[in-house]
């Protein structure tokens, strides 16, 4: 067994690319030898179900990250792990205050999901808004920053300039075991069947980051010109919303809204095409789980992540964002073409394993307070 014990601290433990993320890390590290605590604000929700039983689940039981700050204090000054590794800034920030607080050596590891500019620029709220001004003020505090793709790091430069020195560049653990076992399960659907049309694949959250309605307008383009049809996986608040531009467009008796699926590894590995169509991203983790289901991809170039993504995995489209005639061309050369695979050696670096080695080296590098790599 190795030494120490690592604290993985997320929001909650409701669907997420940010939790599936840290839920991956927790299990990659009680493999090499760790004990590992996920330690959750409110730890209940659709991951629950997905956390190993190696990994001890430490429920604070306080309705957000903030008011969890006392219960965070008692947990790092009663169990002493050697590290945190806490998912996105606010928890980051709050995992920051908390040893303070608790005086205790515990490494900090603070983990930056998302473009800070597009969060000011996209903040529901002033609570939001303040995320930027947080993150300058008390990130740099942290004894290692991982920034998901290098777009983020260097927006968060730019933001927090204090934090540069101890920013690296770690890509999601988005490739596992798990998921390529989940990519050969049955779909039953009918649109799905050998002999059928090509289905072109949309994951996601239904909101205006994902930008479904572009995806839905290139596909009425793509669709006058041949015979295909659209299904989008997630569900969210532009659901009414899609539902009446999908109807809008003449397209309802091809297009589908599937909502939230559990697994939507097996869609991906049947589908003929799969599509990014959003905004922006801090990094697209569905874009790498499409890939390693082995689909061809068309993604948009946007902040941050894709472009990334589609250079290592050396294959795929970019189109401009927003670009509905841009994509729709894409997407029909791609289904004319039935371009290969992504190399499995170019998913590499999005790897379990190769993830956990990366955040593992960073412990003792934190300890010298300078981890730029």
């Amino acid at each position: 067994m190795t030494d120490g014990r690592i604290a993985i601290f997320v929001p909650t433990l409701l669907f997420g690319g940010v939790e599936r993320v840290m839920v991956n890390l927790a299990e990659g590290f009680c493999k090499r030898g760790f004990d590992v605590d996920l330690v959750a604000p409110q730890a209940t929700g659709e991951f629950q179900a997905c956390v190993p039983s190696t990994v001890r689940i430490v429920n604070l039981e306080s309705p957000r990250v903030l008011t969890s700050l006392p219960k965070l204090v008692r947990y790092l000054h009663s169990e002493r792990p050697a590290a945190v590794i806490a998912a996105m800034e606010h928890s980051s920030v709050a995992a920051i205050w908390a040893r303070a607080i608790a005086r205790v050596p515990t490494v900090i590891i603070a983990t930056v999901h998302t473009n800070l500019s597009e969060v000011v620029r996209h903040a529901p709220s002033m609570k939001v808004r303040l995320v930027p001004f947080i993150s300058r003020t008390f990130l740099h505090q942290a004894d290692a920053i991982v920034a998901v793709s290098q777009g983020v790091a260097e927006n968060l430069a730019q933001h927090a300039p204090k934090c540069r020195p101890r920013t690296c560049v770690i890509h999601n653990p988005i490739v596992t075991a798990d998921i390529l076992s989940k990519a050969k399960e049955i779909v039953e659907h009918p649109w799905f069947q050998p002999g059928q049309a090509p289905v072109i694949l949309g994951v996601g959250r239904l909101a205006v980051q994902k930008d479904f309605a572009t995806l839905i307008r290139a596909f009425a383009l793509l669709r006058r010109q041949r015979r295909a049809r659209l299904v989008i996986l997630g569900e969210g608040p532009e659901r009414q919303h899609l539902e009446t531009l999908v109807a809008d467009l003449g397209v309802a008796p091809d297009v589908l809204l599937l909502g939230y699926e559990g697994n939507p590894h097996r869609y991906m590995s049947k589908a003929a095409l799969f599509v990014l169509s959003s905004a922006w991203e801090g990094f697209g983790n569905v874009l790498v789980e499409a890939l390693a289901a082995g689909v061809p991809v068309v993604a948009t170039d946007c902040r941050d992540g894709p472009r990334e993504i589609l250079e290592k995995a050396r294959c795929g489209r970019l189109v401009k964002v927003g670009d509905a005639e841009g994509m729709a061309t894409a997407m029909l050369t791609s289904l004319d073409e039935a371009p290969e695979p992504a190399p499995a050696e170019s998913l590499k670096v999005f790897t379990l394993d190769y993830v956990v080695d990366q955040y593992a080296a960073l412990l003792p590098k934190a300890n010298g307070r300078n981890v730029r790599v």
